[in-house]
């Protein structure tokens, strides 16, 4: 077992890691940019290493300086948390050079599922279900015309590169297409470097259900089976659930056992989710693979039982899984809280926390980093708390939730708070009536 862990991220999902190190007798040590010198990672790790000012590319991605607050602390392992380097090939390739175990997907790995059109290949492969489109990416406009007009409008064209919505665009109809073309590579080419495009059939009143997976070095896998993620903006989750209220037992386990192939097909190794979207008449088709832990994995652990960091950093021990598969025993709910300005479109709002009371009683999880008297800086995502609750059946749940957010008071900046508790009395959310166009039209203002 490693001796010391650095953490290359910050916020809520740093302190997470760092308590299961601590649990497990490993030493953790936090990096930190000066915008985050007053984080709780940075005082509840055994050690800190401050990495670079506030600009995410000077500290968070800055390879150099992480690899080398590793060697003079001899931490024997990283790992990356969520977002910044968490899926960076290079990353996992340069901590193996320097005989650091990075806590996630080999390169390997990273590689394969990382790029959205090699991944759809591999799935096909492996027959796994997939959305129809190209085989592989577009060579053209023309060559976008006629995939079109195979599998039929509407259609979706999503950049190769792509990730958080950019380089993708709906085309209903042959006549929008040119201009769709031309926008989205032009938007991918700016984002990721790789204007690169391919062609899905757009799924209309689609669920975004992944399931949650982990491998080990021996070739075993196992589901944890699945998060339902539908209720987004701008392809950024706003909750989660788990189980699906759309799930029954046989999509579960068909998608479950897909789940299991897709990962064995690259031998996966760490923990990760297969992305599906699933149609109105229940037919699923794999999107992607996130090679990373999730934002939304402590609703898994909650329904299962299970510490998901610490499996995480056994695996990249060497410790094998039992190889069996989990369901469902309870049921929770994740709201993402964000310092935002739901009546200002969703706009950041940094600033000083004045006041912070924190939700409890049975049922109830906090994951935070954030506290009274906390400057939430302006440089990185907005989320600054996730609340989970946990009960026996949904409607519990949401009850349990409908309290702890009329518990949970920040005060000094605007939150998000305010919309969650609609979202809570919503008759279509309280009948699980949902899908990923549901934002298009809930009135969360009025």
């Amino acid at each position: 077992m490693f001796k010391k862990i650095l953490i290359a991220n910050r916020g809520e999902i740093a302190l997470r890691i760092i308590r299961t190190a601590h649990e497990m007798g490993i030493k953790t040590v936090a990096v930190y940019s000066t915008a985050d010198k007053e984080s709780l990672h940075v005082r509840f790790a055994d050690e800190a290493v401050c990495i670079g000012p506030p600009a995410s590319k000077d500290s968070y991605l800055n390879i150099a300086n992480i690899i080398s607050a590793a060697e003079i602390t001899n931490a024997d392992a990283i790992h990356p948390g969520y977002g910044f380097l968490s899926e960076n090939a290079k990353f996992s390739k340069i901590c193996a050079d320097h005989s650091i175990k990075f806590i996630g997907a080999t390169p390997e790995q990273i590689d394969k599922m990382g790029d959205k059109s090699m991944a759809k290949t591999t799935m096909i492969a492996a027959g796994v279900p997939c959305v129809p489109g190209s085989e592989g990416l577009l060579e053209s406009l023309e060559d976008a015309k006629k995939t079109a007009k195979k599998i039929k409008y509407p259609i979706m064209l999503k950049a190769t590169a792509g990730g958080g919505g950019k380089g993708m665009r709906v085309v209903w109809k042959e006549d929008e297409l040119e201009n769709a073309w031309e926008s989205a590579r032009q938007e991918a080419g700016a984002a990721f470097g790789n204007d690169g495009m391919y062609m899905e059939k757009f799924i209309e009143e689609p669920r975004h259900i992944e399931i949650q997976i982990i491998g080990d070095q021996f070739g075993r896998v196992s589901h944890l089976s699945e998060r339902d993620c539908s209720i987004q903006r701008r392809h950024q989750k706003l909750i989660e659930e788990t189980p699906s209220p759309f799930m029954t037992q046989e999509l579960r386990d068909e998608m479950g056992d897909a789940a299991v192939k897709a990962a064995k097909a690259v031998n996966y190794e760490g923990v990760g989710t297969i992305e599906f979207l699933v149609d109105k008449h229940r037919n699923f088709y794999f999107m992607e693979m996130n090679t990373r832990i999730q934002v939304e994995h402590p609703i898994t652990e909650e329904v299962i039982d299970y510490d998901l960091i610490r499996e995480q950093i056994k695996v990249a021990a060497g410790v094998p899984i039992s190889g069996k598969n989990y369901y469902p025993q309870m049921h929770a709910i994740e709201c993402r809280i964000n310092a935002e300005d739901i009546d200002n479109n969703f706009r950041p709002s940094p600033g000083t926390i004045t006041t912070f009371h924190a939700p409890g009683g049975h049922g109830v999880r906090l994951d935070t980093h954030a506290y009274a008297g906390y400057t939430i800086p302006p440089n990185y995502d907005s989320m600054i708390a996730k609340l989970i609750t946990i009960a026996q059946t949904r409607e519990e749940a949401i009850a349990k939730m409908r309290r702890a957010l009329h518990e949970f008071v920040i005060d000094g900046v605007k939150t998000t708070i305010p919309f969650h508790k609609k979202l809570m009395d919503n008759p279509d959310f309280i009948e699980g009536n949902y899908t990923t166009k549901f934002m298009e039209t809930f009135d969360f203002k009025n």
